[in-house]
C-alpha cells in the first residue's frame, strides 16, 4: 500500500504540472499563454531546498523540454525572504520552500497550484523526477 501512495503522489506532482502545461498549450488564439513555474526559497539554503531547486527544474525541463524551447513554460528561483518578493508568501500562502505553477493567459495569472508534494520525494531522485 505504501509503495502505491508514493507512487500516486509522484504522479499527482506531475499531472499537476501537466494539465498547466496542456492548458496553456491548449491556447491557440495567440494570447500567450503560458506557465511559469517558481521556486520559492529563503535566504539560508540547506542542501535538501538546494535538491528542491534543481530536482524541481531538471524535472521540468526533461517532461516539457518543448514548452521550454517555445517560451511556453519558464522556470524562476526567487528568494522570498527579498523585500521586492515577500508578497508570493502572501500571495500564494507560502509557510516553506515551495514549487508553484501559474497559468498566465493574456498576461495576467488565471490559475496557480502549489507542488507540495516535492517535500516527500526529495530524498529519492529517481521518484521526484517520475522515471
Amino acid at each position: 500500500m505504501r509503495k502505491f501512495r508514493v507512487y500516486f503522489g509522484a504522479v499527482v506532482v506531475f499531472w499537476g504540472v501537466a494539465i498547466l502545461v496542456s492548458s496553456a498549450f491548449a491556447a491557440q488564439d495567440g494570447n500567450g499563454s503560458r506557465v511559469v513555474a517558481y521556486y520559492f526559497h529563503g535566504t539560508m539554503r540547506c542542501p535538501t531546498c538546494r535538491n528542491l531547486e534543481r530536482y524541481s527544474k531538471e524535472a521540468l525541463e526533461t517532461y516539457f523540454k518543448d514548452a521550454f524551447a517555445s517560451g511556453k513554460l519558464e522556470f524562476n528561483v526567487l528568494n522570498v525572504e527579498q523585500k521586492a518578493n515577500e508578497h508570493y508568501a502572501n500571495d500564494y500562502q507560502l509557510y516553506t520552500k515551495s514549487l508553484v505553477l501559474t497559468l498566465v493567459k493574456d498576461g495576467k495569472q488565471v490559475k496557480w497550484i502549489n507542488l507540495d508534494k516535492i517535500w516527500e520525494y526529495v530524498r529519492n531522485k529517481r521518484k521526484f523526477l517520475i522515471t
